[in-house]
């Protein structure tokens, strides 16, 4: 019968060893890799962004700001950067069509990092799925670009200042511009202390409360009077308020025009006067002659004419004038004397 030999401890060591050395790699791999993970326990996404400045592999991938995997692979494609990450299985849930990836920072320093929005909302995307890009924030070398264009632009402008460019480039440096804007500040100081003093229709409205109840009872007058107004009282309240005031205006108007129509279309006296040329005529002529017999009698020809210029014809008229009514006075006083009448019989 065989006898079976028993392990040395020499061999038993080696064994032990050797196992323990596979447990402190197995744990120093998973420590090192931090939440990733077992292979198993991750799975993978892509992404694509115009530029990735300070991006590589090994970068952090973050969900709502918590590190859940890292970046695996960069690769040009197009006029566009492809990056392919891994992700805890854990997180899958919270990343759907709804979620968008945008190119974080880590440091000052330009590290970058890949940013995902978690979503309790839309379907989660499957492995290999690309997520969709979002507005990518400023990075460090954009807001170190603008600084410097700032910076740029401010040291332009004060070279501009000092070169006596542009309004304050004037007044730092135009020494007449300067002395009008100390007259213009003594001015406005001379009227501030106008207006406080009692001086003036504004230094009284402001001073004297006396002016400043009458201007407000003005103003109370001219409320009340808009009122009224508004309320249809009164001429000009009826004239803004009232229907059949305004037919009936709308109607004058509009007989106006008919007026006005018929007069442009020569009908009636006052039509044919401004359209007919034969009437106009007629009354030009019959001006022309009225001038003439003006003329006539200014020069005292005719007997009307005489009666205006001739003195003593003027002087026999109010004799006989004056005889005639001497004569009617006598007739009044003695009908008999002068109006006796004789009858004889032959």
């Amino acid at each position: 019968m065989p006898r079976t030999r028993s392990l040395a401890w020499s061999e038993l060591k080696i064994g032990v060893l050797t196992i323990t050395a596979v447990v402190i790699v197995a744990l120093t791999i998973f420590f090192l890799t931090g939440d990733r993970g077992f292979p198993w326990q991750r799975y993978s996404l892509k992404t694509r962004f115009a530029s990735v400045p300070g991006l590589k592999a090994g970068s952090p991938v973050r969900v709502a700001g918590l590190d859940v995997g890292t970046v695996t692979n960069t690769v040009l494609t197009g006029n566009q950067v492809e990056v392919t990450f891994e992700l805890s299985r854990d997180v899958r849930e919270r990343i759907t069509t709804d979620s968008v990836a945008t190119l974080g920072s880590v440091s000052l320093l330009g590290e970058s990092a890949v940013d995902i929005t978690a979503a309790a909302t839309g379907t989660p995307i499957p492995e290999w799925g690309y997520v969709p890009q979002g507005k990518t924030a400023a990075q460090f070398s954009d807001i170190a670009n603008e600084v410097n264009d700032g910076v740029q632009n401010l040291s332009a402008l004060i070279s501009d200042i000092r070169g006596g460019r542009g309004t304050v480039g004037k007044l730092m440096t135009d020494e007449q511009l300067y002395s009008e804007l100390n007259r213009f500040a003594v001015s406005a100081r001379t009227l501030t202390d106008t207006l406080r003093s009692d001086r003036g229709t504004l230094g009284r409205l402001m001073n004297d409360r006396r002016a400043a109840e009458s201007l407000e009872a003005s103003l109370a007058n001219i409320q009340t009077l808009t009122g009224r107004i508004n309320a249809g009282e009164g001429s000009i309240g009826k004239l803004l308020n009232d229907d059949a005031f305004s037919r009936s205006l709308t109607s004058a108007t509009a007989s106006f025009d008919a007026v006005a129509a018929s007069i442009r279309k020569g009908e009636g006296t006052m039509g044919k006067l401004v359209t007919d040329p034969a009437l106009f005529e007629k009354l030009n002529s019959m001006s022309g002659r009225l001038d003439e017999l003006m003329l006539r009698l200014n020069e005292g020809q005719g007997t009307a004419g005489r009666l205006l210029k001739d003195d003593a014809l003027y002087e026999n008229m109010n004799k006989v004038t004056t005889e005639i009514s001497s004569l009617i006075e006598a007739i009044k006083k003695d009908p008999r004397k002068y109006l006796t009448v004789r009858v004889s019989i032959f």
